[in-house]
């Protein structure tokens, strides 16, 4: 299977390569130094347009920091309408929103080429082992078409609904995890301040009604060990969960703790800058009352 891999930033990178193995894997970036890097390390041929990518490539997968982007590299000369065959299939990874899906899918039926928006989850260490989450957008047949593709890089792959549902699920995930961090950092903060254990402390909310995906996974790997490695950029998670309250006010929820979640992104990303980390979030809490999260 020829496989067009456009988008080779954290996620994407490690789920590209996958494919490198097993099936002929033409490569796309919007940054040429990262494409080179990737190019320089696993067997593929790297493309210098998307148009160029696409062209004659069995499935096609992009996985981008938003759906405009996606939307973006479609058009002009050398976008990837120019490349597509009629019959071919996008797999888009990207975590975008539900709406642009919808006018990408429409688009490109107009060319005979299905669509399936399938945001993963799970983190570049998932991505490394091939164990990301799937969350599929699609009609019956299109996710039939994506499953064996998917299978390269998850092994947990769920069809959610028609186009937009794998966005939509995607960005309520997101807009979940974005508040279990916020919590957690202020109430840790406030936990060791007064003299309480922080390996301690985490142990016990593990073990009790507190615990998340976060407390149990990624503070004793980052936060208590001190790594911090970077892996998922604060504003990232911010546009993630302005898709989350969009859709959700589209359904006429009015959302209380999310809103509020997503304002107090808003003021972490212009405290802490472009390109701080989601986990520089704790960091801002500690340097708040002085503390340190660590043991």
């Amino acid at each position: 299977m020829k496989v067009a891999f456009l988008g080779l930033g954290a996620i994407g990178a490690p789920m590209a390569a996958h494919f490198s193995k097993s099936h002929e894997l033409v490569v796309w970036n919007r940054t040429p130094e990262r494409l080179r890097e990737f190019a320089a390390l696993h067997a593929c041929t790297a493309a210098s347009t998307p148009k160029e990518a696409v062209k004659g490539a069995d499935a096609v997968l992009t996985c981008l920091p938003a759906s405009a982007q996606v939307e973006e590299i479609l058009q002009g000369d050398n976008g990837m309408m120019a490349g597509f065959s009629p019959g071919g299939i996008l797999i888009d990874c990207t975590s975008g929103d539900p709406d642009t899906s919808r006018r990408i899918a429409q688009r490109l039926a107009e060319v005979d080429v299905a669509f399936a928006d399938s945001p993963v989850s799970g983190g570049v260490r998932a991505a490394e082992a091939g164990t990301l989450t799937v969350m599929v957008g699609a009609d019956a047949r299109t996710y039939e078409r994506a499953v064996p593709v998917l299978q390269c890089f998850a092994s947990k792959i769920e069809h959610m609904g028609p186009v937009g549902a794998g966005h939509a699920i995607k960005s309520v995930n997101n807009a979940l995890f974005a508040s279990s961090v916020i919590t957690f950092a202020e109430g840790m903060v406030g936990l060791v301040k007064d003299g309480i254990n922080a390996h301690q402390a985490v142990d016990v909310l593990n073990n009790s009604s507190g615990r998340s995906r976060f407390s149990e996974v990624l503070v004793p790997a980052q936060v208590l060990s001190g790594k911090f490695a970077p892996s998922f950029r604060l504003t990232l998670m911010e546009k993630d969960v302005s898709i989350a309250l969009d859709f959700l006010k589209q359904q006429g929820v009015v959302p209380l703790v999310l809103q509020r979640t997503g304002e107090a992104l808003r003021e972490l990303h212009n405290a802490l800058g472009d390109n701080a980390d989601f986990l520089e979030i704790v960091k801002y809490f500690e340097r708040q009352v002085g503390v340190e999260i660590r043991g």
